[in-house]
């Protein structure tokens, strides 16, 4: 069965290189940063002649700008009961939404951040209402989607239960606009285990399908350097990590993984390659050719 696999790819020579080098490492799907994940970017807008040059890059991929996600900065913590602090975070996320627009992209996704024991109802509705403000300020197509997380310190969104409860809490009108994704090395290192049996991960999936009322709309493939339930978010490549090589194979195969997009967030082989070089990076080309392998096998 055919899947959407593609990367993060490195973006030295700007987004459109990043699509280039994905086309040349034979992707059918892509992630990006719009703008330096380390800060809000509440503030950047995205320079027109850049949208072009990314558009015209996907025009000579077989990359669908549907299977195009944006990775939202890390540091915009939407659940923190900090007024100043939620403002601005929200107000990135809506940025990021009105970047990734710009771009006309499938979707942006991002991690919904950390807020203490006691007040974790309160702070998945401050989540819920970020993704609510963010898309009714940004007309469009794209989708704003939660990430599950590797549930570090008081990071939330590492459970079923709560990622549904986020999705709960947007109005049903805007719920076609927002939805979640799973990353395989954060439910390892919240403590669900992938490595059961095929079955035992189906159940997972499962289980946030009837929690969210649907399915994933993407998939990072990740393998993970931490033990299962240590909450440590290190990716390392499939097969070289504790989840082992044999759970991407079931998720190949599980009906949930086709038409969304399988995004390898594993780590790169070579960082500083020139800017005007569009040569995919040796280990997403090892990465790409093992994920199809186990899409044709039975």
């Amino acid at each position: 069965m055919a899947r959407l696999i593609g990367a993060h790819t490195i973006d030295n020579g700007g987004i459109d290189k990043a699509a280039l080098r994905a086309h040349r490492g034979g992707m059918t799907a892509l992630q990006i940063f719009t703008t330096i994940p380390k800060f809000y970017g509440d503030k950047a807008s995205i320079r027109p002649e850049r949208v072009e040059r990314f558009r015209r890059a996907l025009e000579q991929t077989k990359i669908k700008p549907a299977n195009v996600v944006a990775h939202a900065a890390y540091v915009l913590n939407v659940a923190t009961s900090d007024e100043e602090r939620w403002g601005r975070a929200s107000a990135g996320l809506t940025k990021e939404l009105e970047r990734s627009t710009a771009l006309g992209i499938g979707a942006v996704c991002f991690h919904p951040g950390a807020a203490p024991a006691a007040e974790r109802k309160t702070a998945l509705k401050r989540v819920a209402m970020a993704i609510t403000q963010a898309i009714k300020a940004v007309k469009g197509r794209t989708r704003l989607l939660i990430e599950n997380t590797a549930g570090a310190g008081q990071t939330i969104g590492r459970s079923a239960e709560e990622v549904g409860e986020i999705l709960k809490s947007v109005p049903v009108a805007l719920r076609e606009r927002t939805g979640y994704g799973l990353d395989t090395c954060h439910l390892f290192a919240s403590g669900y285990d992938l490595r059961e049996s095929r079955e035992a991960l189906a159940a997972i999936l499962d289980e946030f399908e009837e929690s969210a009322k649907e399915k994933p709309s993407f998939f990072h493939l990740n393998d993970s350097a931490g033990l299962l339930g240590s909450n440590l978010d290190r990716h390392v490549l499939i097969g070289s990590g504790h989840i082992g090589s044999e759970p991407f194979r079931w998720l190949m195969k599980d009906k949930r993984s086709k038409d969304v997009p399988l995004i390898l967030e594993t780590p790169q082989k070579l960082y500083d390659v020139a800017d005007d070089d569009t040569t995919p990076d040796p280990y997403d080309l090892e990465m790409v050719r093992l994920l199809k392998s186990f899409a044709r096998t039975k």
